[in-house]
């Protein structure tokens, strides 16, 4: 008898906790009062744990617990989107996982890599849906003055001076508006950063630029970046053309796995291999590592340099040591 009633008593006590915890738990889901409009920004790569946290204490939700399991018993763990988001108040905890599962953002992530055009900018921010590619090209290539900038004023091109990175764009926002964000992250992490290293260089920062969009454009391997600085700069030097692959693309407005002998023919200031010096301006958006790169090149003494299979290259000093380079990465591609 007295094991039995151990035993009542102890299906009672669990009981009490099952009610407790189960009171608890539909207590967290319950929605958070509020009398206005709360925003909240969820990292690039956040999963359900800290997007929980996050929206915990901007009082979207109760608790950051009951989200992760949630999220996990109605499969939308994996699916849940990063972004901005805004919450009415009053919404339940099931509306906000539904409405980060199906990304119903008012602004999202959008990443422009490093070494893209503006119309290769333009085209990413039309392909996530925030904003028009031949109206974001029009008015950074053809109406850059319009905006004012705490340097230099380039022109009417804005080609290299839109700093590559991911930034968080409001939709409905204007091409204007990603532009001027833009140019502002250049303004603050290059001219503001680097103006001692710009200063120390004996360049302009229009000549930095272009230089370091040459290189972003020509460099497929990190360690190369400061290599193929100091060939360009020591060619130039020496009054010697450039020959860069990479403005010739550009002059032609599209790409090509390789040069040919008659795209070298084109009529354009960009073609270095008919213009001496650097092109009139730079020729895509460079990161920060091909700045610094054109900013302190390596000190080396090569003239040349060839293009690997694998993106690598093989530096030379002397004409014929670059013929020999050539012919051995040619062999390279072949095997």
């Amino acid at each position: 008898m007295e094991v039995r009633r151990n035993r009542l008593f102890i299906a009672a006590g669990l009981a009490v906790i099952v009610i407790i915890l189960a009171g608890s738990f539909v207590l967290s889901i319950l929605p958070v009062s509020g009398r206005q409009t709360v925003r909240v920004v969820l990292p690039k790569g956040a999963g359900a744990r800290e997007m929980g946290r996050i929206l915990s204490v901007n009082h979207v939700i109760r608790s950051p617990f009951a989200f992760r399991i949630m999220a996990r018993l109605t499969g939308k763990g994996n699916r849940l989107h990063s972004g901005a988001y805004d919450f009415q108040p009053g919404t339940g905890l099931l509306d906000v996982l539904r409405k980060i599962e199906t990304g119903e953002v008012s602004a999202k992530w959008i990443t422009f890599p490093e070494g893209f055009t503006i119309r290769q900018m333009g085209e990413r921010l039309e392909s996530a849906g925030a904003g028009s590619a031949d109206k974001f090209e029009k008015k950074a290539l053809y109406d850059g003055a319009s905006f004012n900038t705490n340097f230099a004023q380039p022109g009417q091109s804005l080609e290299g001076y839109l700093f590559p990175d991911t930034y968080l764009v409001p939709l409905g926002t204007s091409e204007d508006g990603v532009i001027r964000e833009m140019l502002e992250s250049f303004d603050t992490k290059v001219v503001q950063a680097l103006k001692d290293d710009i200063k120390a260089s004996g360049m302009s920062l229009k000549d930095v630029v272009t230089l370091a969009s040459l290189i972003e454009r020509e460099a497929r391997i990190p360690k190369d970046r400061p290599l193929i600085a100091a060939v360009l700069l020591n060619r130039m030097k020496k009054h010697m053309r450039l020959e860069c692959d990479a403005t010739i693309l550009y002059a032609l407005g599209k790409h090509k796995n390789r040069v040919l002998f008659k795209d070298l023919e084109i009529d354009s200031p960009y073609n270095t291999y008919r213009n001496a010096g650097l092109p009139p301006g730079p020729i895509a958006n460079p990161g920060l590592d091909s700045i610094k790169a054109a900013l302190h090149p390596a000190a080396a003494d090569y003239l040349y340099y060839v293009a690997r299979s694998d993106g690598s290259h093989i530096f030379s000093r002397t004409f014929e040591e670059h013929q020999h380079a050539k012919v051995i990465a040619r062999r390279k591609e072949k095997d």
